[in-house]
């Protein structure tokens, strides 16, 4: 297969889960997610519904700066918790301590109920990872990238090149699986690295901004191994800058700042806690918009001209208030055109959190 590669996170992981004895290898066929199977130590050590990811007062320091600070959390079997957070908010060092690439300087971190530290063997035998950059060996064709994996995780022969090819199949990269990965794409090679992710079939998954680079057809592609993963049971960690895809893809959001929790919740929770509401309302006569911002003034809101010209803007935290608006146009004699009603997007939420915290950018 050519140049065996750098040992990086993933191929020190699939080393430490490779049975050392041949005897005792336990494969199957399976769906291009389930694939192959850990050994039965691996693979029902855990209950179902049981904690899979926990951390308790987890801290990182880097000399005097703080990554993470006293972060603790718990999560079940088979969810997706999205991490968000700007730029240095300790998203990837949180990963990297989890996926045991990464030593603590204070608590304590549990995966699929082993410490990330003392038992770092076992937690490497039941995970998955794909990091920020495309981790594959540009020497090795994409085929042999997977059949490598494969091998390292205890699979004979026949069935590491049948894993490939179906996760080839799966990313779209059946075309070019016999291309060494230097001549693909950056696109292309995103798609490798994560299908090499979910080539064992890990308990747990950490996806640290896994669709950065993908186009959107890609994005969306991604978007349904996770759903079909989860629905199998493994429980996934993702980091993300991209909002929409937290809220497609999240049971549970906890947005960090400065190394610290400063949200936690399901997306709904979250729109409901700290989002805000918009009523947009058209007036009929755009020359009226002064005498509308005062009538909603009257009435407790704090509206805002809009565009195009002629629109009233206002922020409302129910939306009961829509009818409040109209009752304080009507009594001031002004008549609208059209009214909306829009709900709370994880932006807004971010936003908001982002007035109570110092140098805290707004993610795109």
């Amino acid at each position: 297969m050519g140049r065996f590669p750098a040992i990086g996170p993933r191929y020190l992981a699939a080393c430490c889960s490779a049975p050392c004895d041949a005897k005792s290898r336990e494969c199957r066929n399976s769906s291009v997610l389930t694939g192959l199977t850990l050994p039965p130590s691996a693979r029902n050590d855990a209950p179902v519904n049981s904690v899979m990811i926990e951390t308790e007062e987890l801290s990182r320091s880097y000399g005097s700066t703080r990554a993470l600070d006293g972060v603790s959390f718990r999560m079940g079997q088979g969810k997706v918790l999205c991490l968000l957070g700007h730029n240095g908010a300790g998203k990837s060092t949180l990963v990297s301590i989890l996926a045991t690439a990464l030593p603590p300087t204070q608590g304590v971190a549990r995966v699929a109920g082993y410490d990330v530290v003392r038992q770092a063997r076992e937690v490497r035998r039941r995970i998955g990872l794909t990091g920020q950059f495309a981790a594959v060996d540009g020497n090795l064709s994409g085929r042999d990238n997977l059949v490598l994996v494969a091998r390292l995780l205890g699979a004979r022969r026949a069935e590491a090149r049948t894993r490939a090819g179906e996760l080839l199949d799966a990313f779209d990269l059946a075309g070019a699986a016999d291309r060494a990965a230097s001549t693909y794409s950056g696109g292309m090679r995103r798609r490798l690295d994560l299908a090499s992710s979910f080539v064992g079939h890990p308990r747990v998954l950490f996806l640290d901004e896994p669709t950065t680079g993908l186009d959107p057809v890609s994005r969306a592609a991604l978007w349904e191994m996770v759903r079909s993963a989860v629905a199998d049971g493994t429980t996934v960690l993702l980091t993300t800058q991209y909002l929409e895809e937290a809220e497609q893809l999240a049971d549970r959001v906890i947005v960090l700042g400065h190394g610290r929790i400063i949200a936690d919740g399901s997306v709904a929770q979250l729109k409901e806690q700290l989002g805000v509401s918009t009523v947009r309302a058209t007036l009929a006569d755009p020359a009226a918009l002064p005498a509308a911002l005062a009538a909603l003034h009257r009435a407790g809101l704090e509206p805002q001209p809009g565009e195009p010209a002629g629109t009233v803007v206002a922020p409302v935290r129910e939306s009961a208030a829509l009818a409040a608006v109209v009752r304080a146009l009507d009594e001031a004699g002004l008549a609208i055109t059209g009214i909306a009603l829009s709900e709370p997007t994880l932006d807004d939420v971010y936003v908001s959190l982002a007035e109570g915290l110092p140098e805290l950018p707004v993610l795109s």
